[in-house]
């Protein structure tokens, strides 16, 4: 047999599949907030009253189990009932939320704020985030840290890279590398952080965010005289721009972001192209000197920032208490 009908048979049966299980699942998100309706409802003309409510969940799940089976636990009656009271509106679990699973929604619904969960719904959707995913970036506070370094954006003179920076949510403060699964001490230099992101590159690419695909470690760019080595070189072909990246396992000088914005100046003199927007450079270090920061040329360059990176995963009190420092500082900053 024609091994291209073969082929051509599989592919329109997974297709199918593919969408079948879409149109399922979708229905069953929808069905999940109806439930969810109709239980408010009945609690006393949609006003959550806990005895009684709670009364009708746990008659309704000994009901419903025994008549359909699995999947009707009073967890999960709760569970609807949250979903409806976080999305009353019936157009936004229809047209979003049913475009993803209910593992997804599940672990949305429970983040604090709307303009979190829309933000985590919008940005799921459109990468595609595995449900493991979309928890640890949850778990590592991706809204918080891409809305800090979005302030410091927009406290810069922007130009068009600038403008898209915010609007691609490209640079977080701090990155967390809790991936890497490095042992508490440590002692590594920036080659053997290099290499252990270099082994788990995907993970890495989530982590950095959008838009990014790999081009070298230990990048040489050369002149008449001499070799230059960056550390990480990444495109962004959303931003249409190369992205280096220079790790550092100390606190952050001002002979590092000297370095970074003449890598960056060389890198736009001898890779760049025709149709490339400008080359940035990221200084990834352990930590930040608020006074280099605020007297280097770091705080001029428009394509040179500095991010602070974390090996292991801050407890959330911890990561609260270090975004609310960087975005106290930045907004002193400006108005310095």
């Amino acid at each position: 047999m024609n091994q291209a009908i073969i082929n051509d048979v599989k592919a329109i049966l997974i297709e199918a599949r593919s969408q079948a299980y879409t149109a399922i699942n979708s229905a069953m998100v929808q069905a999940y907030w109806l439930v969810g309706k109709r239980i408010v409802e009945e609690e006393q003309g949609g006003e959550v009253k806990a005895k009684y409510g709670d009364a009708v969940l746990k008659e309704l799940s000994k009901s419903l189990s025994g008549d359909l089976g699995k999947g009707f636990s009073y967890a999960n009656l709760r569970n609807f009932r949250q979903f409806y009271l976080t999305y009353p509106d019936q157009q936004i679990c229809y047209t979003v939320c049913s475009k993803l699973t209910w593992s997804h929604n599940r672990l949305i619904m429970r983040v604090d704020s709307p303009a979190k969960r829309d933000w985590y719904l919008k940005e799921t959707i459109a990468n595609n985030w595995s449900v493991r995913n979309l928890e640890r970036n949850i778990n590592t506070f991706y809204f918080e840290r891409i809305l800090s370094s979005r302030e410091k954006i927009e406290n810069t003179t922007a130009n068009n890279i600038q403008e898209k920076l915010v609007t691609n949510d490209f640079i977080k403060d701090p990155f967390v590398f809790e991936f890497l699964d490095i042992s508490q001490p440590y002692d590594l230099n920036e080659r053997e952080i290099e290499a252990a992101l270099i082994e788990n590159l995907q993970k890495f690419l989530l982590e950095l965010g959008k838009g990014f695909s790999f081009v070298g470690r230990q990048f040489r760019i050369s002149t008449e005289t001499s070799h230059f080595f960056i550390d990480l070189v990444f495109y962004n072909y959303i931003l249409k721009c190369f992205v280096l990246f220079d790790l550092k396992t100390n606190k952050l000088t001002h002979q590092d972001t000297g370095q970074m914005d003449m890598y960056i100046r060389m890198f736009d003199d001898l890779q760049r192209t025709e149709g490339d927007n400008p080359t940035i450079g990221i200084i990834l270090c352990s930590e930040k000197d608020e006074t280099v920061v605020k007297y280097s040329i770091l705080k001029e360059n428009e394509q040179l920032f500095a991010s602070r990176y974390r090996l292991y995963l801050p407890s959330e009190d911890e990561l609260i208490a270090e975004i609310e420092r960087e975005k106290f500082l930045i907004t002193r900053q400006s108005k310095e």
